[in-house]
């Protein structure tokens, strides 16, 4: 199989519109989650644009690797993606959380590229786990793939599912943890702190990478040494910064769950050039 190639100022700049896509997105709802879904653009950009096998006129694509989004209230940067990508027009932005629309605040289903329907945290990786056992059983050579959100981890449910991945050794699993440090009501750190995450996650038994997950070129890395993992899952820990790329929102725990007005989307949209 030829290795893939990967453009990373083409996907820098794509960075920027997903961004403002999001944003004008929630601007034009009124409502959703602005924070996580900006501090990870980079993580779903380079899963799509490099890293994983996909077929966007044909989402139900049996070779698929499959892309499983535990933290759903990040719908907006998973359709903005899957717009972007060619999944469905882009226009349909425009109906996010609209009545009636199949584009709606948790992710689910009914929307092209979507595997499984979330919102509820902690179930995800669990999921993921089942999907490849099945793969296994079926002689299938899918990779799953499982982002997470750092506050999501207090959830007990998924441990449980991080034991079971090791102890099947399902080196085709790879976890992703939007690692941005703050959840909606303050830090991870005041609300229940996970640290020391880095070495809970080996002592699970899984092979354990940590970076910065805002950088388009650690990613690619971290994917590249996944690929060449046997006996184990793979987590990857993708520091990164709630509501990345607008000053106002950067950090801020208010952001979790809130969307800009059009006085605060112009001043965003000035920030991202």
């Amino acid at each position: 199989m030829p290795s893939k190639t990967i453009d990373i100022e083409s996907l820098k700049k794509k960075a920027v519109i997903f961004r403002r896509d999001i944003l004008e997105t929630l601007e034009a709802s009124g409502s959703g989650h602005p924070g996580g879904s900006l501090s990870a653009v980079e993580i779903f950009l380079t899963l799509y644009g490099y890293q994983i096998n996909h077929k966007p006129d044909d989402p139900r694509w049996e070779g698929r690797d499959r892309v499983i989004v535990s933290k759903g209230h990040v719908s907006p940067v998973v359709y903005v993606t899957l717009a972007n990508f060619g999944y469905f027009p882009k226009e349909e932005l425009k109906t996010f959380r609209k009545f009636g629309a199949r584009l709606q605040g948790h992710v689910h289903t009914k929307v092209p590229g979507v595997e499984f329907s979330t919102g509820s945290l902690g179930h995800g990786l669990s999921f993921a786990n089942g999907i490849a056992l099945g793969a296994r059983m079926a002689a299938k050579d899918f990779k799953v793939y499982c982002v997470m959100g750092d506050g999501e981890i207090q959830e007990g449910s998924v441990w449980e599912a991080a034991m079971t991945a090791a102890h099947h050794k399902l080196d085709h699993v790879c976890a992703i943890i939007d690692c941005n440090k703050v959840q909606e009501n303050g830090t991870t750190n005041e609300i229940k702190s996970l640290e020391p995450l880095r070495d809970k996650w080996a002592a699970f038994g899984w092979h354990v990478l940590e970076i910065d997950g805002n950088s388009i070129e650690a990613l690619k890395v971290a994917f590249d040494e996944f690929n060449s993992i046997k006996g184990k899952p793979t987590v990857i820990i993708a520091n990164t910064i709630k509501g990345k790329g607008v000053s106002f929102m950067e950090g801020k725990s208010a952001w979790h769950g809130k969307a800009p007005n059009k006085e605060q989307l112009v001043q965003a949209l000035a920030e991202l050039k």
